[in-house]
């Protein structure tokens, strides 16, 4: 079997992620309480995790889901050109404004549950004879 090599990550990209460790706001502190150590219905979260270029709030990699915090500074066509690309790389982007998490945190933590458990099934494809006549 071969073994996977994953390549190494840009020295900017973990140095940003690591200074973003160091320094997270009042409302990712907030909904890192909830989210840490499998607290969250057994879900591994990582925070300021790296995903060159760019740096996400939270991640759970077993899940392809993002979770993304807006401040002031966030700008709307950049935060869409980030979503863009990061659903490309096969993630699922969930955005929070960081008013909403401090203040309506049990409404966002439902609609990250909700996310967590979609389980949108593919559509079995019917049995041969079956469906329209051609």
């Amino acid at each position: 079997m071969a073994e996977r090599v994953i390549p190494p990550l840009p020295t900017e990209t973990l140095d940003n992620a690591r200074r973003l460790r160091q320094s997270m706001t009042d409302a990712e502190l907030a909904l890192w309480y909830h989210l840490r150590a499998g607290r969250f219905g057994g879900f591994k979260f990582r925070r300021q995790h790296p995903i060159p270029p760019y740096v996400v709030d939270f991640v759970c990699v077993a899940q392809r889901l993002l979770i993304e915090l807006d401040g002031s500074q966030h700008s709307q066509s950049v935060d869409a050109d980030r979503s863009r690309f990061l659903e490309r790389a096969g993630f699922r982007p969930l955005r929070f404004w960081n008013h909403d998490v401090l203040t309506q945190t049990e409404s966002v933590l439902a609609r990250i549950w909700s996310a967590l458990h979609d389980r949108t099934l593919s559509p079995t494809p019917l049995p041969r004879g079956e469906g329209l006549d051609r």
